[in-house]
C-alpha cells in the first residue's frame, strides 16, 4: 500500500503540478505587489488620489471600493497575460510541432468513366448515365 502511494507521489506529473502551484502562488504575490506598489500609484496620479485602492464611491450609504476591485482586476489581467505568453503559447507551439499529421482518409467514391460523376465505391452502375462501372 505504501509502495503505491510512493509511486503516485513520485510520478512526474504530480511533482510538476506541485511545483507549478508553488511557483504560481509566488508569481501571484509578485504581480499583486507590482500592481499595488507600482501600477496603482501611477494610475492614481490620473485619478488624483495618493492611493489607488482608496478610490471609492458612496451610493445610498454603501461604500463601493472601486480601487480595490481595480487592483484585483489589474492583477488578474497581468497574471493571465503572463500565463498565456509564458505557458500557453509555448506549449501550443510545442504540441503543434509534436503532433503527427493525420493520415489521409480512404476514398469513399470513384468517378464514372462515362459521365465523370462521383459515385460510391460499391456501385456497379452509374446512377446518372446507367453505364456499367468497372472496378
Amino acid at each position: 500500500m505504501l509502495k503505491g502511494f510512493r509511486d503516485f507521489i513520485l510520478r512526474g506529473n504530480v511533482v510538476d503540478m506541485a511545483v507549478g502551484v508553488v511557483i504560481g502562488a509566488a508569481f501571484g504575490a509578485v504581480v499583486t505587489s507590482l500592481t499595488k506598489d507600482l501600477l496603482t500609484p501611477a494610475i492614481a496620479a490620473f485619478v488624483g488620489k495618493p492611493d489607488f485602492s482608496a478610490v471609492a464611491f458612496t451610493l445610498n450609504g454603501s461604500k463601493l471600493l472601486v480601487g480595490n476591485f481595480l487592483n484585483a482586476l489589474i492583477s488578474f489581467l497581468l497574471v493571465a497575460t503572463a500565463v498565456y505568453f509564458a505557458v500557453v503559447v509555448p506549449v501550443n507551439h510545442l504540441m503543434s510541432r509534436l503532433k503527427k499529421p493525420e493520415p489521409a482518409a480512404a476514398p469513399t467514391t470513384k468517378k464514372c468513366s462515362e459521365c465523370t460523376l462521383d459515385i460510391p465505391l460499391e456501385a456497379r452502375r452509374c446512377p446518372n448515365c446507367t453505364s456499367v462501372v468497372t472496378a
